[in-house]
């Protein structure tokens, strides 16, 4: 049985930083803790729990436990969804919103993060915070923070918090394309909410895709998969946590395990953290990731399809289509092509390929080795570009027009408007973590109003909504048609 086939024989389950979801698929979101034999040191007063399994490695990894545990956070999550019913009654005399009532439910969760900078930011998963309405952050001394979502990334799940202070311990951050087969690797994290556990293991695989992104995310999300899979023991609550080598450098986000019971089992995945650093980067430069696409669709190489194509070998990434106007177009790929290398590196895998072009911008120019349909290798230098098929980077101060709170927004049509019977409005094109996901607000809701002002303009409700610090009030007009009003603090 292949490696796919025996994933999809396992019980999956999703841990998102608030809500539990169980599905009949193969992956946990990370949560975990170790089924086999351990001794457990445990010390009171740093609270540092770390797990050995009994296997004489000849390794010490105090050094690397020691360099780590301040760095990893406890982040806790609070849901908060609000609903407003409405008083018709007082609206008649006092206008849209008065004498209305506010009804609140409210969920937790919990996961870890990781501090990558001394001004207290600090990465994680994106699903860990995505429902959440407020987050805390706890450091391995106790002390209390509350963070703001600096910005998130659904494609990679990876999301970017910031607390405020100074001097805050840092993560060392390390080169996850260094890392080889075999090598020991520790996890740290929050399981079970266990404050800074530490477990070891040896990196088992390297560019795995297990379909865990493109199963939980809609379809306007192109996924990124390229884990590590490691044999560290990680369990719920250690999503968003370190995986360090051995001198305690970063080395990936620990996010997903493979298991039947929804607790670890043997496989736990990471994110490498050379990809994180670009989402990290971009999320805290420009609050969204500034991606760029080669504009093919391609497949791994396999026997079947060697044959059938007439392949030298089964080496490289093979190029089904080439997109029309792309990069690869562009750029002289075509059908039939193998990708052999992007730069340097070599691909042999679709998730290899995507982690090496997930880690650049539009306008970066590349050289990608192919083997063409004759046989010939050549190398084809080209320029990334965006899903609008354009090589500049969006500037902070565009984004801040079109985007607000998680989401982006596109105004009205003539037609729309008539159809609804308003003169004004603005509509949610995407929505990510943010705000208006967790108030329930999704793509094709529209707002109307804000604070009992109409909304004409992009660009006018953003301003609204990106300067305004107090209380908020929407009326919306649900995807149903039916106008409703949501209320929320900022």
């Amino acid at each position: 049985m292949n490696y796919a086939g025996y994933l999809k024989i396992l019980g999956v389950s999703l841990v998102g930083g608030t809500i539990p979801l169980m599905t009949n698929k193969i992956v946990k979101e990370v949560n975990y803790e170790t089924k086999v034999e351990k001794i457990i040191e445990k010390n009171p007063d740093t609270k540092l729990i770390t797990e050995t399994r009994v296997i004489n490695t000849g390794m010490d990894f105090t050094e690397a436990s020691a360099q780590t545990i301040n760095s990893v956070v406890h982040v806790n999550t609070k849901v908060v969804q609000t609903t407003f019913q409405r008083d018709i009654f007082q609206e008649f005399f006092n206008g849209p919103g008065a004498g209305g009532r506010e009804f609140k439910q409210f969920g937790s969760g919990s996961g870890s993060g990781v501090i990558v900078s001394g001004d207290g930011y600090i990465v994680t998963n994106n699903h860990v915070i995505e429902n959440a309405s407020e987050i805390e952050v706890v450091l391995n001394d106790n002390s209390k923070y509350i963070a703001r979502i600096v910005g998130a990334d659904p494609s990679t799940d990876i999301a970017v918090l910031k607390i405020e202070g100074k001097n805050f311990k840092a993560v060392n951050f390390g080169n996850s394309d260094e890392l080889k087969i075999g090598e020991w690797v520790l996890a740290v994290g929050n399981p079970f909410n266990l404050t800074s556990t530490v477990t070891a293991g040896i990196v088992s695989a390297k560019a795995r895709n297990i379909n865990l992104l493109s199963e939980r995310n809609g379809q306007d999300v192109v996924p990124i998969e390229s884990f590590i899979q490691t044999d560290a023991a990680v369990n719920p609550g250690n999503s968003g946590g370190a995986l360090v080598n051995t001198k305690g450098d970063l080395v990936g986000i620990n996010t997903a395990i493979a298991s039947q019971t929804g607790s670890y089992s043997g496989y736990s995945f990471a994110i490498p953290v050379n990809l994180v650093k670009k989402v990290m980067n971009d999320l805290i430069e420009f609050g969204i990731v500034q991606r760029g696409y080669l504009g093919v669709k391609i497949s791994d190489v396999t026997q079947e399809l060697q044959e059938k194509n007439k392949l030298i070998d089964l080496k490289g990434v093979y190029v089904a289509e080439v997109v029309d106007g792309g990069s690869a177009d562009k750029g002289g790929l075509k059908n039939g092509d193998v990708i052999l290398k992007i730069g340097t590196t070599e691909v042999n895998s679709v998730a290899n390929l995507q982690e090496e072009i997930g880690k650049k911008r539009p306008g970066d120019k590349i050289d990608v080795l192919i083997r063409q349909k004759d046989g010939d290798e050549v190398i084809k230098s080209l320029v990334l570009r965006n899903k609008e098929g354009e090589t500049n980077l969006i500037s902070k101060e565009e984004i801040k027009k079109n985007a607000a709170l998680g989401a982006t927004f596109i105004e009205l049509t003539d037609k729309e408007k008539r159809e609804l019977n308003i003169s004004f409005g603005v509509k949610i094109t995407s929505v990510t973590t943010g705000k208006l996901k967790s108030l329930g607000l999704g793509i094709g809701t529209i707002i109307t109003k804000v604070n009992n002002e109409a909304v004409e303009t992009v660009d006018q409700l953003t301003s609204k909504l990106n300067g305004n610090n107090r209380g908020i009030l929407l009326e919306i007009i649900n995807t149903s048609g039916r106008k409703d009003y949501v209320g929320f603090g900022l």
